[in-house]
């Protein structure tokens, strides 16, 4: 089962982008705020604050490739002191994705959970509560899924999640259902449906006329 499609391709950029552009963007934040506020509401030690998380969180991205081994717990610990920084989501969905190389589906739904907790930022979330949902079908934690998708999301996911609601539909044989997140998530998705997702649809199709 492939877990991490389009929306892997969303993270990695992400990730590339804080790190290499995020002591920039905290420090023009800062510098930006004291024209107006004036320096003396963000101070010098919540600054050295933010950039120490920054720079751990390179390190900590840097060690996932040359010490693979101690990432976890790393990573773990990293989670742990950091709950509140927008860095945690990020590590713990590479931590899910590291988990996923090995199929340790339970860990990548403890991951995933975590990405889902810490995340401010919707597109983020999303992304999480996707995966999260496809992990816990892989688990046959059906119910479980269509809970999770049950969240409110942003409206530009909409095609992934009557997909996924779909696959959970079919394993618990509600066929009507099925084909009727298909058939809105690929309304979702006018003229730029999957393939995949429009054999899905036609397979259902054909195995209800044969009944």
């Amino acid at each position: 089962m492939e877990i991490y499609e389009t929306e892997e391709q969303q993270v990695d950029a992400i990730k590339s982008y804080w790190k290499k552009n995020g002591n920039a963007i905290i420090a023009g934040l800062v510098i930006g705020l004291s024209g107006f506020v004036g320096f003396n509401f963000y101070k010098e030690a919540e600054l050295e604050k933010q950039l120490a998380v920054s720079d751990a969180y390179q390190t900590l991205v840097e060690s996932s490739e040359t010490k693979p081994d101690g990432f976890i717990a790393a990573g773990e610990k990293f989670i742990a002191d950091n709950k509140d920084s927008s860095y945690a989501t990020l590590t713990a969905l590479t931590l899910a994705k590291q988990a996923a190389t090995h199929k340790d589906w339970a860990q990548v739904e403890k991951y995933l959970t975590t990405a889902i907790e810490s995340s401010k930022d919707e597109g983020m979330k999303a992304i999480a509560t996707l995966r999260l949902a496809r992990v816990q079908i892989q688990l046959d934690k059906v119910d479980a899924a269509l809970s999770t998708l049950a969240a409110p999301l942003p409206k530009s996911f909409k095609s992934s999640i009557e997909e996924i609601k779909g696959d959970a539909y079919l394993l618990q044989d509600k066929k009507d259902l099925a084909r009727t997140s298909y058939q809105e998530a690929i309304a979702a998705t006018p003229g730029n449906a999957s393939q995949s997702l429009q054999m899905k649809l036609d397979d259902l199709a054909e195995n209800i006329v044969l009944k």
